[in-house]
């Protein structure tokens, strides 16, 4: 199974989004080269923050997610009402999570905060493996979005 070498994907990310401050074309960017550096990850993506306390799907790689989740429910609606990373080896032992795909067995969400340190959305990984996140994975994509999203 192929693992990310996560020095690697930090170059690759920073070289693509140099300059770039749409928040969309990042979210796309980052999106496309994090789901394609992993066999682990089955969805790839961020639901943005819209409204208060309301997430809507952003740029995305895999099946179908969830089109709106609020603050108040799943593991997305976590990580953006605490802003703290969600790390789930088991989705069905998770209270009140949203099962957008009937495959998924474990999940990692990460806060994405701005320059001001606001919650502007998640970055949502699915994997159809239990318990395949790590804390590695959790602290190397903080670090990626905070390189990215840190300076809008």
């Amino acid at each position: 199974m192929t693992r990310v070498d996560y020095a690697d994907l930090a170059r690759t990310i920073a070289a693509l989004t140099e300059g770039e401050t749409d928040d969309v074309a990042l979210m796309a960017t980052v999106a496309c080269e994090v789901h394609h550096s992993d066999e682990r990850f089955n969805w790839t993506g961020f639901y943005r923050v819209v409204a208060p306390e309301l997430l809507k799907i952003g740029p995305y790689q895999g099946g179908h997610g969830c089109l709106q989740i609020p603050f108040s429910r799943g593991v997305c609606g976590a990580a953006a009402r605490t802003g703290e990373v969600q790390l789930v080896p088991d989705v069905d032992a998770f209270p009140g999570h949203i099962a957008c795909a009937s495959s998924t067995r474990s999940e990692l969400v990460l806060p994405v905060l701005n320059g001001a340190g606001e919650v502007i959305a998640v970055f949502d990984l699915d994997s159809d493996l239990p318990d395949a996140f790590t804390p590695e994975d959790a602290d190397a994509l903080t670090e990626i979005l905070k390189a990215v999203f840190g300076r809008l």
